[in-house]
């Protein structure tokens, strides 16, 4: 019988994709190479905003169309099973909450068969280390499909991170709702954590996962010292969602945007070249023009490389959806705004770099023969060569887009 993971979502839900992909191979199950060919397609859903959800109950509608058999996992089995139930009346309905039961429920409904050779996890690893998160944020839908903080034990990561690089990863993304709540509820942390992943030998990355600014600046000197290992992407992606105090104490983010200016600053004057991504919501309830102007004006300010800009969309069941709604068109507006001026300061951050030189690590295919590296800072890198994923090169800066960079490499590659 052949199964197939769709994912949608967070790097956190791709993670627990492939872990239950896992599970399938385990049980017996054959990988397809895509939901059309297969008997069985787990569903892996987000329910983050309006537009995710919409796009998910189409895909189900799809796939019953296509006379599959359909497991539902990710946020809308914890929050939305009536809506998939509508779709799929007989599929199996499997909540984050319930994967360790997963290969039971799997099993029971569609039985077993002898385990398949575990296959090679590829160049880049998704390790989640954590469910739910600590935050109370009013917009976010996904802390009632994830609950509250529950940090996995110590030594079963560093076992997982370990098969990960004897599997031949090079990078490994770890992720979680708030990577920055790491180990609070188990006396642990997230710098405690790395430190151990870094005593194993190898040529390898790390990429740490969104924090957010109020769990972060607890952690923020330990992570910097963790930091010092190159292995370690310079790389933190902290969204800020608003640069207007008014909005952020709506949203129940716990920070201002001069404390969340500062801990950037203080963490870019030890690392003046690390890379910072960061998030923005346009046209949250009651959102007026001088509220967006403040976030206009602090992405200018920020300068950060990457900037993902969200329309504000009412999920149902948190407070921010009874709240008052800003009009559509002047969501629209505003998120085209932001959209401009985080194009105009990411494009003058790449035209910074074209001709410079950087050790990068090829870690995927790009189109038409090309291949995409990255930086120590997590910096995209897009060249048209051959090269194996997986090689560790000398990349000089030849162009950039707003988004990344163009590349050659130079005559100096390793494994």
């Amino acid at each position: 019988m052949r199964y197939f993971v769709e994912s949608y979502g967070c790097t956190m839900n791709y993670g627990e994709g492939a872990q239950l992909s896992e599970r399938m191979s385990g049980m017996g199950y054959e990988e397809a190479s895509s939901a059309e060919t297969a008997d069985v397609v787990i569903l892996n859903t987000c329910t983050v905003v309006d537009a995710t959800e919409k796009k998910m109950v189409r895909r189900m509608t799809e796939l019953r169309g296509l006379g599959k058999e359909v497991i539902v996992t990710g946020c809308m089995a914890e929050v939305q099973p009536g809506r998939i139930s509508v779709r799929l009346p007989d599929s199996l309905i499997i909540p984050p909450k319930n994967y360790s039961e997963f290969s039971d429920k799997v099993g029971s409904k569609y039985g077993c068969w002898h385990p398949l050779d575990n296959k090679e996890t590829g160049t880049s690893a998704i390790l989640p280390i954590a469910q739910g998160c600590l935050g109370a944020c009013s917009y976010c839908i996904t802390r009632f499909a994830r609950g509250k903080l529950l940090s996995y034990p110590v030594d079963e990561l560093l076992a997982e991170f370990e098969k990960r690089l004897k599997r031949g990863a090079k990078e490994i993304l770890v992720t979680a709702q708030d990577t920055a709540c790491y180990g609070r509820d188990i006396g642990s942390s997230l710098p405690e954590l790395l430190s151990e992943m870094l005593e194993l030998p190898g040529n390898f990355r790390i990429r740490v996962g969104m924090m957010n600014p109020d769990w972060l600046a607890p952690i923020a000197d330990g992570l910097m010292d963790v930091f010092e290992d190159p292995r370690v992407y310079r790389f933190l992606h902290v969204p800020v969602q608003s640069g207007s105090d008014v909005v952020l104490s709506a949203m129940r983010r716990g920070y201002t945007a001069e404390e969340y200016l500062s801990l950037v600053g203080n963490i870019r004057s030890r690392y003046p070249e690390i890379s910072i991504s960061t998030d923005m919501i346009a046209g949250f309830p009651g959102e007026t023009e001088e509220d967006h102007r403040k976030s206009v004006d602090l992405l200018r300010v920020l300068r950060a490389d990457t900037v993902n800009i969200t329309r504000f969309s009412p999920r149902p069941g948190t407070r921010a959806a009874e709240m008052d709604q800003v009009n559509g068109r002047l969501i629209k507006a505003r998120s085209t705004e932001l959209t401009d001026v985080k194009n105009e300061v990411e494009l003058a951050n790449n035209e910074e770099l074209i001709g410079r030189t950087f050790r990068v690590l090829v870690t995927e295919e790009g189109k038409e023969g090309s291949v995409i590296a990255r930086t120590d800072n997590y910096r995209p890198v897009g060249m048209a060569e051959d090269i194996r994923l997986g090689t560790f090169c000398e990349a000089e800066i030849t162009g950039c887009s707003p988004t990344y960079l163009i590349g050659r490499t130079l005559n100096n590659r390793s494994g």
